[in-house]
């Protein structure tokens, strides 16, 4: 009897040794990300939406995610390996630190955010495929380059021509001007919102006008990095993204909240008697971008096929130059600006105190945030339009903070209002 029960404890630990039991970190289920280098395995994503990571580094002491400040474990071969907590869907920017210091996962993609080259991972949402590419008629996004005058320098806008753009010669469109956040610049929206996949789907069914949108750089990218001194090797998480990074440099829209509650009590926003570094942007928007684009493509050079938008600091930009320039926009997106509000007293050079004449002028005023962002990135805005009847668009993301996800939201329900007269 003892010999069976020697023999039946061997192969138990021998089937163990070959049949690990289950674990997170080895889910059966889990799939590549999407945002995966071809041919690489990990990192994986869940079902419940938790990322499994394996990383190779057989000298390191210690290794850990920027993502919820995962550590992970090493096992004898020199991997290590480890599981977040659940993510918030859809995108994503991290780093992998290794001793203390913060790399890119050789395995990820990388992506511009935080004023640097960072890894990111997209998380899937169930139901959610608006932003996803289909079997639908795709428009193209072309890099122009061109001479801007007003900065003696050269410079690069990222161009979204809508699916039919070649085909139709003689068709004009109109145009959007969609804005970055801060720490990122021109690849922001087309890589990591989606930009072209979202208005081709939206145009294959119907939704939305083809129209060109405009991706520049808002110059807000190194006010990221003088204002946190650089890259000093830290990990870059996602606070107010992901939520739990203790340790990193926060992500770069979420860091405009903190720089524009700093700003607001300094000067009460964009009202007050000194301008911000992101405020140059208008100029170069005004007197060269819309003019190179009105003279290179097919467009309808007029305010009322004319619409700006921007998500974060790049909001803030937008009420800014919208403000100062109403007779070349009428349409404005505002995509949790967390500052920069104009005020009804004074906004838009007194129109939002006389709703009639403001709403004859502004055909879309559309104000958007995620449900868990703070109230003053446009929960408090709506409330006070709304109080004083000003006729405008509110949309709460449901379940998102201050991340793409939000802002592919908001896009999606932005470009469905806008040209439709």
């Amino acid at each position: 009897m003892k010999r069976q029960i020697v023999i039946i404890a061997v192969l138990s630990l021998i089937i163990s040794r070959i049949c690990p039991a289950k674990t997170p970190q080895a889910d059966d289920e889990a799939k590549p990300a999407s945002t995966n280098i071809v041919g690489q395995e990990y990192p994986k994503i869940n079902s419940e939406g938790r990322a499994i990571f394996r990383i190779y580094a057989p000298d390191a002491r210690s290794v850990r995610v920027g993502l919820g400040n995962t550590e992970l474990t090493k096992d004898e071969e020199g991997f290590w390996t480890g599981i977040t907590g659940p993510l918030d869907p859809g995108f994503h920017y991290y780093q992998i630190i290794i001793d203390g210091v913060a790399v890119a996962d050789p395995a990820s993609e990388s992506f511009f955010g935080a004023g640097k080259v960072m890894s990111g991972i997209e998380i899937p949402e169930k139901g959610v495929d608006f932003y996803d590419i289909k079997n639908v008629p795709h428009g193209e996004i072309r890099m122009r380059w061109y001479f801007s005058k007003s900065t003696n320098t050269m410079r690069q806008a990222y161009v979204y021509t809508p699916p039919d753009y070649e085909k139709s010669p003689n068709t004009r469109y109109p145009v959007l001007y969609l804005q970055h956040g801060m720490g990122e610049d021109r690849r922001a929206w087309p890589t990591q919102g989606r930009t072209n996949f979202i208005l081709d789907n939206l145009i294959a069914e119907g939704k939305a006008r083809p129209m060109i949108v405009v991706m520049d750089d808002g110059g807000i990218a190194a006010g990221f990095g003088s204002r946190r001194g650089g890259n000093r090797g830290r990990g870059a998480g996602n606070r107010g993204r992901m939520r739990g990074e203790s340790a990193g440099n926060p992500s770069p829209s979420a860091d405009s909240q903190d720089e524009g509650r700093r700003q607001s009590g300094q000067r009460g926003g964009l009202s007050g008697p000194r301008g911000g570094f992101w405020d140059a942007f208008g100029s170069v928007l005004i007197e060269d971008i819309i003019p190179m684009i009105d003279s290179t493509y097919r467009t309808i050079p007029d305010r009322e096929h004319r619409a700006m938008a921007g998500l974060s600091l790049g909001g803030t930009q937008t009420y800014s130059i919208t403000q100062a320039n109403l007779d070349k926009f009428a349409y404005i997106g505002i995509f949790s600006a967390p500052f920069g509000f104009p005020g009804v007293e004074t906004g838009y050079n007194g129109l939002l105190a006389r709703p009639e004449e403001f709403a004859e002028q502004v055909k879309v005023f559309y104000i958007s945030m995620g449900s868990k962002e703070g109230a003053n990135t446009g929960r408090s805005i709506h409330e006070t339009l709304e109080q004083a009847g000003v006729r405008h668009v509110y949309y709460e993301a449901p379940g998102t903070g201050h991340e793409f996800q939000t802002w592919r939201k908001s896009l999606h329900g932005f470009a469905q209002l806008i040209f439709m007269d």
